[in-house]
């Protein structure tokens, strides 16, 4: 298992250097640049020059592009061009925000989904089984932005229980964290549904049945117990793509967490805060997916067997 944890991680270095060049070009691409936000009536040609050389404008964007890089490999994010504050202080100041959000709609989308997923395999074919996927259709296909503002728009200008944006209080983590976790809600309702679909009917669940064990301990112990892997996949893919892609949700409810830096970033042309943020939730990423690759030996026993047998095989032909 160690050496498989050790892939993983090696993985993280040519997706950092793919994705931090994509960046590097993009921003290249789009017009404008860090300089120009600086620029005041004041300044002359020879004062914009001079910005331009300080941050190597008047360079390549390869030349730019490596020198990061060496930066990057010696622990180095770099400083803020807009700011000047070091990268990894700017991440690191806003990171627990987004943790919190993410953490807050998973709670809430884990709660709504595992009952729901269950609910509707215990009914398959009919009619609460069709209502139950069809509102994780709905939640499925919502786009955030649209489903965050209509809950601004409903809880806030009109019935003013919640605030807009976020002020610090326990109050504006609502309608950000239920934003977010029926959008993690709807895949993990539709996969919890089908796993129990494909246990809930085992000859092993019809022994127990006949044994007299109570149905809520059937569904539970049981049936859930064998169904947990799809199950836990879906759930931490959704978390990922939460904590990397929030910058729609974070944007719309005025959060300060990565995602609304990082978009901040992209919208200034800082090119070294923005690459910064985007390798931070790369490492983020890569982390939790294999989290939850580790769980399954939690979860599933088979699964820990396989990981044991597969060394005792590697040490036998160390040894042959």
């Amino acid at each position: 298992m160690i050496i498989y944890i050790i892939k993983r991680v090696l993985w993280l270095i040519p997706i950092i250097l793919c994705v931090t060049f994509i960046i590097f070009a993009l921003l290249e691409l789009a017009p404008g640049n860090v300089v120009d936000t600086m620029i005041s009536d004041q300044m002359t040609e020879e004062d914009i020059a001079q910005l331009k050389e300080q941050y190597d404008l008047d360079k390549s964007v390869l030349y730019r592009y490596g020198k990061y890089i060496l930066n990057l490999l010696q622990g180095d994010l770099g400083r803020s061009l807009a700011t000047g504050r070091p990268v990894w202080n700017e991440f690191s100041s806003r990171f627990p925000k987004t943790l919190q959000l993410a953490l807050t709609s998973l709670i809430i989308g884990v709660a709504l989904a595992v009952p729901l997923g269950i609910f509707a395999a215990k009914r398959a074919g009919t009619i609460w089984d069709n209502l139950t996927s069809l509102f994780s259709l709905f939640a499925l296909s919502m786009p955030g932005f649209w489903l965050g503002i209509l809950l601004i728009i409903w809880f806030s200008y009109n019935l003013g229980l919640f605030p807009i944006q976020y002020d610090g209080t326990i109050r504006s983590y609502i309608l950000p964290a239920i934003c977010t976790g029926l959008m993690l809600m709807a895949p993990t309702t539709r996969q919890t549904r089908s796993s129990m679909l494909e246990n809930i009917r085992a000859d092993y669940l019809r022994t127990a049945r006949a044994k007299g064990v109570p149905e809520r301990q059937v569904t539970t112990k049981h049936a859930l117990r064998n169904a947990w892997i799809p199950i836990i996949t879906t759930i931490g893919n959704s978390v990922a793509r939460t904590l990397a892609g929030s910058a729609v949700i974070e944007t719309v409810f005025g959060w300060p967490g990565i995602g609304a830096l990082t978009v901040n970033a992209v919208s200034r042309r800082d090119v070294t805060l923005a690459c910064g943020c985007v390798v931070m939730t790369c490492i983020v990423y890569v982390l939790l997916l294999l989290l939850v690759d580790l769980l399954y030996a939690f979860v599933d026993p088979r699964v820990k067997t396989m990981y044991a047998s597969g060394a005792r095989k590697k040490r036998r032909r160390l040894n042959a």
